[in-house]
């Protein structure tokens, strides 16, 4: 399962940090929506749910480097880049061997 694509319903059941944490596991780029209608896509590099203002390091498409946004000033996160792990399990690739083999087996 990837979470590319994922746009978070933030509320009573998920948390802004929750979303956070699963951002700081993606392998991709997200974008961050900030309180004041802009934007950031970029990677999350680094977060303190912790701190006494807990914050986020986003480094930007371009690899800038990291911005610093406090969780206040977040909306929401969405995993809107490619996980560039997709498609890359255990699962996946068997199932293309199994089709390459099908497809180069002598007809009967």
């Amino acid at each position: 399962m990837t979470l590319q694509g994922w746009v978070p319903d933030i509320g009573p059941y998920l948390t802004l940090a929750e979303v956070i944490e699963h951002a700081f596991d993606y392998r991709g780029n997200v974008t961050v929506v900030r309180k004041d209608g802009s934007e950031l896509v970029g990677y999350l590099s680094n977060r303190d749910g912790s701190a006494p203002e807990p914050f986020v390091q986003v480094i930007d498409e371009e690899g800038n480097d990291p911005v610093r946004i406090p969780y206040a000033d977040i909306v929401n996160v969405l995993f809107t880049g490619k996980d560039p792990a997709e498609g890359n399990s255990w699962k996946a690739w068997l199932e293309r061997k199994e089709r390459e083999k099908a497809q180069h087996a002598p007809s009967a």
